[in-house]
C-alpha cells in the first residue's frame, strides 16, 4: 500500500496525525510541519531523543531581548517567580490543548515589550495579542503575578516584586521557550516540556519548602 501523504512511496509506519499509515520521507518532512503530531507518538518522541540544537543564527537577537541581562544570582533569588510563572504557562496550555510552542512565544514577546515599556516610560502599557488565545496566556500570567504579589503581601507585609524582576522574568522563560522548541511551525517541544514539570492540580505560587529545581536554565 501507499504512503496516505505522498502516495507514491511505501507505507512504512502508523500516523496517528493522519490515522493512517505513511512513509518515513513524509513523516520526517512533515512531522510537526503539516502534522498536528501528537506528543506521545513514537516517531515525534525518537526524533527529539536525537533532534540537535538549533544553531545560533537561527535565532534573532531582538526576539530573545539580549539587552536585557539575566544573572545567575536572579535565577536563584527569584526561583519562586519563575517557578510560578512556568505554572502559569503550564495553566493556559492544559485549558487550551490546541495552542503550540510559537503561540506561547509570541505572547510572551508581547508581555516582555510591555514590561519594557512600562519600565522606559513609567505608564501602563499593553502590546496588542494577535489573537483571543494569546490573551488567554498573558492573563494566566498577570492572574499568577496578583497572586505572588498578595502572597508577599500576607507573608511580608508588603512586596518585593518589581516590573523588572517580572520583565527579566518572562525574559528567562522566552529565551527557554525558544531553546526548547524544534522551531517548526506546529511544534509542541517546549510545551510538552512545561506539562512534564507539574502535575495537573498545584498551586500556581509555591512557598519554598515546595518549590523545586524544575527550571532548566536554557
Amino acid at each position: 500500500m501507499s504512503c496516505a501523504i505522498c502516495e507514491i512511496r511505501k507505507e512504512k509506519r502508523f500516523c496517528p496525525a493522519v490515522h493512517g499509515r505513511i512513509c518515513p520521507q513524509c513523516c520526517g518532512e512533515q512531522r510537526e510541519v503539516t502534522l498536528d503530531c501528537p506528543s506521545d507518538c513514537p516517531y515525534l518522541q525518537q526524533a527529539r531523543e536525537h533532534e540537535k540544537p538549533r544553531p545560533a543564527d537561527q535565532f534573532d537577537p531582538a526576539a530573545l531581548f539580549v539587552h536585557i541581562e539575566i544573572s545567575e544570582q536572579f535565577t536563584y533569588e527569584r526561583e519562586h517567580l519563575l517557578m510560578g510563572l512556568t505554572y502559569a504557562l503550564t495553566k493556559a496550555v492544559q485549558a487550551d490543548r490546541s495552542l503550540n510552542d510559537r503561540d506561547l512565544i509570541a505572547a510572551l514577546s508581547a508581555m516582555c515589550t510591555s514590561y519594557e515599556r512600562r519600565m522606559n516610560s513609567g505608564l501602563h502599557y499593553e502590546q496588542p495579542l494577535a489573537s483571543v488565545a494569546h490573551q488567554a496566556v498573558a492573563a494566566q500570567v498577570e492572574e499568577m503575578l496578583k497572586q505572588f504579589r498578595e502572597v508577599e503581601q500576607q507573608q511580608l507585609g508588603y512586596s518585593t516584586l518589581r516590573d523588572s524582576d517580572v520583565l527579566k522574568a518572562l525574559v528567562f522563560l522566552l529565551r527557554l521557550a525558544h531553546a526548547r522548541t524544534s522551531g517548526r511551525p506546529k511544534s509542541r517541544a517546549f510545551i510538552d516540556f512545561l506539562l512534564a514539570q507539574f502535575p495537573e492540580k498545584q498551586s500556581a505560587v509555591l512557598s519554598p519548602q515546595d518549590a523545586g529545581s524544575r527550571i532548566i536554565v536554557p
